[in-house]
């Protein structure tokens, strides 16, 4: 696997010098660019040093936005040196990830025997129909509060608005209604 090359071209030191030239926001293209230009070198050298198709991923999004960010605030002195800026981010960051992984193993050798295996194939059995007959018995606002905000992924300002209330109310409303619903579905009290 070869080595990445380290001096920027013309063309990276000059979107450097653009993204840290540019107001706040409005160099995104030049920040895309050089994201595009350091990407593949970054992720070779993650692939190099990691051996590890996702954690290389994950290093070329962590020193890319570390670099976009040092040129947004102005705390790269030299644009030409952009090259080295990154991969010199590139080694931080894999140090650390070696010294989290490291520190990871030990406390899962040193703490391993202590944790109680927990079993995969059992899984939380769901009574759907009680759940449905405990739905049944809210009050219509409730169940309305609840389907909107659990089912339908709603806001609060979201409910509120097609159900014409407050969104301090929709709040009320959902925490009585999960509180019912609860009860019911456990058993501990009946609904009325």
């Amino acid at each position: 696997m070869e080595s990445p090359s380290i001096e920027p071209s013309g063309e990276e030191a000059e979107l450097a010098r653009q993204i840290a030239g540019a107001a706040a926001g409005s160099a995104r293209e030049a920040e895309a660019e050089l994201y595009r230009c350091f990407a593949p070198r970054v992720r070779r050298y993650g692939l190099r040093h990691l051996r590890d198709e996702q954690a290389a991923a994950d290093l070329m999004q962590q020193v890319l936005l570390v670099t976009i960010e040092a040129l947004r605030a102005g705390k790269l002195r030299d644009p030409e040196r952009i090259g080295s800026f990154v991969f010199g981010t590139c080694r931080m960051v894999v140090l650390e990830i070696r010294r989290g992984g490291a520190r990871r193993d030990r406390l899962l050798m040193q703490y391993a025997d202590d944790v109680p295996m927990a079993d995969a194939s059992i899984a939380p059995q769901l009574d759907h129909e009680r759940v449905e007959r405990c739905l049944d018995q809210l009050s219509e606002r409730e169940r309305a509060v609840l389907l909107m905000t659990f089912y339908e992924e709603k806001s609060a300002a979201e409910v509120g608005g097609l159900l014409n209330l407050s969104e301090g109310n929709v709040r009320v409303i959902r925490f009585r209604g999960l509180e019912r619903l609860r009860d019911c579905v456990m058993g501990t009290k009946a609904m009325s």
